[in-house]
């Protein structure tokens, strides 16, 4: 099956699926300006951390596309305030913020040229972004494949597959790609409360490919392992530190835990544009609380929970460095120790 992107670029506007209707409908919905890829990105119709980032990026052009100021330092305030603007969409994952100043180095690195000119700098640097996010995917699928052997039982959380990226996928992308390559194997997804990221999308991802796939709620996981059913766990992540801590759906580090007692390969997927390098632990990561009528109502609709109940609803957790297998990224896999192994591959270093 042909992959399905979940942002399609335009010179006016970016189509993009919007993500809360799937599996039953494939609905697309319209973005003009950078407001409407703020909403798009706070109301999760476009969501994972490599997905929103391309979202940003192209926000930004939409967001200074009708400057009509030749004075090139005002420009640059638009610029600036609209990168303020998205940025401020969702704060946990870092791919949006790295988006959008790979961009404006780009423009302060080519000031000088007519704003015009720029304007076609920021658009085409917004296409380069979704490009390469598309290629790293396949770099990482293509190291990390060979680590599911036949017959195994993989799981997985939330939703890290073509949806959450540039069409391809960072942890599905290795199902996908070991898929291609003809390894049989299966896939239990975490249905993953509370928007079910991993029922919607992952499972109909996953099934679009004809990967042989098992649904479950977050916790009938435990049972499975003590089984000695799941044989490696394969998750995305939204921000990594430095040492290696990092942030993914809530619920992830339940899972590592997990792993960890019952001593299976827990493998986070993950590009380099998520490994934050200003962070140096995950105690540093801010994380998104959101609405809680995402617990107490059933599709913002319906009521499932007594009226007035207090509700916790953080949108991710953090999940300790010594949890983790190893990272794979699209310069190859990093194993322990992480605090220098990341260094290394961040700075090309072998």
């Amino acid at each position: 099956m042909k992959n399905i992107t979940p942002l399609f670029y335009f010179k006016d506007h970016i189509k993009i699926v919007d993500q809360r209707k799937l599996p039953l409908e494939l609905k697309y919905a319209y973005c003009r300006n950078e407001q409407d890829i703020f909403s798009a990105i706070k109301k999760m119709k476009i969501r994972g951390a490599p997905a929103i980032g391309v979202a940003a990026a192209f926000g930004l052009y939409l967001g200074i596309k009708d400057f009509n100021s030749k004075d090139r330092n005002d420009f640059i305030k638009r610029m600036e305030k609209v990168i303020r603007y998205l940025s401020s969409s969702r704060p946990t994952a870092v791919n949006l913020r790295w988006a959008l100043e790979e961009v404006k180095q780009e423009v302060l690195a080519n000031r000088g040229l007519k704003i015009d000119k720029l304007k076609g700098l920021i658009y085409n640097k917004a296409v380069k972004i979704m490009r390469d996010d598309q290629d790293r995917c396949r770099r990482m699928a293509g190291f990390a494949f060979g680590l599911i052997k036949k017959g195994d039982s993989c799981l997985t959380i939330c939703n890290a597959g073509g949806m959450a990226t540039s069409g391809y996928g960072t942890a599905l992308g290795v199902f996908f790609k070991a898929k291609e390559r003809g390894r049989k194997f299966e896939v239990f997804a975490c249905e993953t409360r509370p928007l079910l990221q991993g029922a919607r999308i992952t499972a109909w991802e996953l099934k679009q490919k004809g990967i042989k796939t098992t649904l479950i709620c977050d916790s009938m996981a435990a049972s499975l392992m003590k089984k000695g059913v799941i044989k490696k766990v394969f998750v995305g992540a939204d921000r990594v530190t430095m040492n290696g801590d990092f942030a993914n759906k809530i619920g992830t580090y339940s899972i590592a835990a997990l792993a960890k007692l019952h001593k299976i390969p827990f493998y986070v997927v993950a590009p380099l544009s998520t490994f934050d390098k200003k962070l140096h632990s995950g105690r540093d990561i801010p994380i998104e609380f959101r609405n809680k009528d995402e617990i107490t109502k059933l599709y913002f609709k319906k009521s499932i929970a007594p009226s007035g109940i207090g509700v916790f609803n953080p949108a991710f957790d953090v999940t300790d460095a010594k949890l983790v297998t190893a990272f794979i990224t699209e310069k190859g896999i990093i194993k322990p120790p992480y605090a220098k192994n990341i260094r290394k591959i961040i700075n090309g270093r072998k």
